[in-house]
């Protein structure tokens, strides 16, 4: 069943005329009017999978509030074009994560149907599962995750955890995985050793910042010739200096330039067919917003690398 609670109506916060700000471009539309737009907001306010510190179920309305004010204009891209918001997804009001997941695949896969592409905004990355399995249907999949973290736990016995959806996905029959700026000591060797076994391509953080483009090359690269590729930004990839409102916030993270260009440059590929931002959480960042207007500008960046 696809639901919606109905999204805010967008505005800019600039007096000038001439600042034309995402709040000017984003309007509220539907399921059945989504393919009016380049690309569609969705929101999933869902943090109930998260390990450690909840708070990324107010990712959503905070992101958008940011993103609101952020003006439209790349130097090398030009403008961002029309997009839609579709609102929140619907949630169960009781269930498990796995039920959870169950539910937002149905709205997902509605969304997937239409002719614009999807722009979730989450919540944690359990729902990332939810988001990519629709796909798994229409064609081979790879994934290329920017995380400080590996996300390819086993599930345990209690149920699916924002550790798990690579996981998941494989079992599902993902063809592909790429996390990119993954940190040193922020892993186990079984999780390393299991996506070595599955030819999955590891970039590090320290790899991002030697050089971007060859760090978005080889992510790509390494999902070989899938016919979608999905992508996904967990915010605390960023240092915790850069985004301390994260689930997970650890040292040594990519800086937001060495994100913006290689999120911008992945999101070039003419076989991109969704993209995400989850485990913003702020209730957890500093007074100043910094993680949730780090996590607006990703989203910024992707639109502008992906209609270029």
């Amino acid at each position: 069943m696809t639901a919606f609670t109905a999204p805010p109506e967008w505005s800019g916060t600039s007096s000038d005329p001439n600042d034309e700000q995402f709040g000017h471009l984003v309007e509220v539309t539907t399921v059945p009017s989504a393919g009016e737009y380049d690309a569609v907001v969705v929101g999933e306010p869902y943090d109930g999978a998260v390990i450690g510190r909840t708070g990324a179920a107010d990712g959503p309305e905070a992101i958008r509030e940011s993103l609101a004010g952020v003006k439209s204009h790349h130097f090398d891209a030009g403008p961002v074009s029309r997009t839609g918001d579709l609102g929140d997804v619907a949630l169960p009001a009781a269930g498990d994560v796995a039920a959870v997941q169950d539910a937002v695949a149905d709205t997902a896969a509605a969304v997937h149907e239409t002719d614009a592409l999807p722009v979730f905004l989450g919540g944690d990355n359990s729902l990332t599962v939810a988001n990519v399995r629709p796909l798994l249907d229409t064609g081979s999949v790879g994934v290329v995750n920017f995380d400080a973290h590996l996300d390819c736990r086993a599930v345990p016995e209690g149920g699916p955890t924002s550790g798990t959806p690579y996981r998941q996905l494989f079992d599902a029959g993902l063809d592909g995985y790429a996390p990119v700026g993954v940190r040193h000591f922020e892993t186990s060797t079984a999780y390393h050793d299991y996506l070595r076994e599955r030819g999955s391509e590891v970039v590090t953080a320290e790899e991002v910042g030697a050089d971007a483009v060859a760090a978005a090359d080889r992510a790509l690269d390494g999902l070989g010739d899938v016919d979608h590729v999905y992508v996904s930004v967990d915010i605390d990839v960023l240092d915790v200096t850069a985004a301390p409102g994260a689930s997970a916030p650890t040292p040594g993270g990519l800086t937001t330039r060495e994100l913006y260009r290689t999120l911008r440059l992945v999101a070039s590929d003419d076989r991109v067919a969704g993209f995400e931002v989850v485990e913003t959480a702020p209730p957890l960042d500093d007074d100043d917003g910094r993680t949730v207007d780090a996590a607006a500008r990703a989203v910024a960046h992707f639109l502008a690398g992906w209609s270029a």
